[in-house]
């Protein structure tokens, strides 16, 4: 129609200072190309600058969990249909060479095709929130395990007297005393003092970590009882899974369409193994390995706990299945359990009605 407005799709190349954004007509040619401060005032600049060239449909931007989540949140603010982009294939790259301008064109285009569709996470709610907590406890954990191997080969390699009188001690006896242990500063070069030093430093650091973990552990659990009270009402299901599959499916449920697509998303969806006259399944290696961890261990709780899970294991095991079998049955049907719960949760977080 004569007068009608130029329809365009917008895309987006992201890093750490700047983002590099190109803009395409529904025909597929291209209007131009241009860099942008990674910064608020840039996100604007640079959303300004795709609307001059039309009607702005859908932006295609690589990177929305990393370098692009600022630039996420401010084109959600502002109404804007955005698209996650999984970075261009390694057939296009070797057709078109990398850089820049060329990667933000490659976004838009297929968006233009259909090749993405996937919507990226809101972080612009509770769940965010309990991402970065999440991700502190994660490495104070992993450091507290570092400190504690540390310890441990440490007292190993210890002076015969040192090491028999610690490796009589449990673990928390062993930290304790070493924290407590008071070598002389002015004999470190005898080895027996050095060790003492290097362990009474290693057992304080765990101390530290053990308290930052509790600090966490605090702020997580109301968080997530707030977000997901119907998910952690399921038998198994403990601050920590559900908080996981919080962070995993994302503030805005809607980026899952089905169940059997939350299953795939956590990798639990059993994959087809069949050929020639043999029909079966096997292991699903993909998916998010965190998630899957999750429901593994709440699985764990129910077959120590859940009488209709631990029937369900004797039946399974009579039929000839292994542990790891029926582990596996447990977890994709303990899926499909817990995604309507999770999706009446993220809805009624969001204000949304939950029938």
């Amino acid at each position: 129609m004569a007068g009608s407005k130029l329809v365009v799709i917008g895309g987006v190349d992201t890093h750490g200072e700047t983002h590099h954004a190109a803009v395409i007509d529904t025909a597929g040619r291209i209007l131009g190309t241009a860099p942008f401060d990674a910064s608020a005032a840039g996100y604007r600049r640079l959303l300004r600058w795709l609307r001059s060239h039309g009607d702005l449909v859908s932006v295609g931007v690589e990177g929305t969990g990393s370098y692009g989540a600022g630039l996420c949140r401010h084109l959600f603010s502002q109404g804007v249909d955005v698209i996650e982009v999984d970075r261009p294939d390694r057939r296009m790259r070797r057709r078109r060479g990398k850089s820049d301008p060329v990667d933000a064109e490659a976004a838009a285009r297929s968006v233009l095709a259909g090749t993405a569709m996937g919507s990226p996470k809101d972080r612009s709610g509770l769940v965010e929130s309990i991402r970065t907590l999440r991700v502190a406890r994660s490495g104070a954990v992993k450091a507290r395990t570092a400190a504690m191997g540390s310890l441990k080969a440490m007292i190993t390699t210890a002076p015969a007297p040192l090491r028999e009188k610690l490796e009589i001690l449990s673990r928390p006896q062993r930290v304790k005393a070493c924290a407590a242990m008071r070598p002389d500063p002015t004999r470190l070069d005898d080895p027996a003092h050095g060790t003492e030093a290097a362990l009474r430093s290693l057992a304080r650091r765990v101390i530290a970590l053990d308290g930052e973990i509790a600090e966490l552990d605090e702020a997580l659990s109301p968080l997530v009882l707030q977000a997901a009270p119907r998910t952690m009402a399921r038998c198994g299901i403990g601050v920590e899974h559900a908080g996981q599959l919080l962070v995993t499916v994302g503030e805005n449920i809607e980026r899952l369409h089905s169940e059997a697509a939350f299953a795939q998303l956590c990798g639990v969806a059993p994959m087809l193994a069949s050929s020639g006259r043999t029909d079966r399944h096997r292991l699903n290696r993909g998916g998010d390995r965190q998630a899957n961890r999750a429901l593994h261990l709440a699985v764990i709780v129910r077959l120590a706990h859940c009488d209709r899970t631990r029937a369900y294991a004797l039946r399974r095991t009579a039929e000839g299945l292994s542990k790891a079998e029926i582990i596996r049955c447990l977890k994709r049907y303990l899926a499909r359990e817990v995604y309507p719960a999770l999706v009446a949760d993220l809805r009624a977080l969001r204000g949304l009605d939950t029938i």
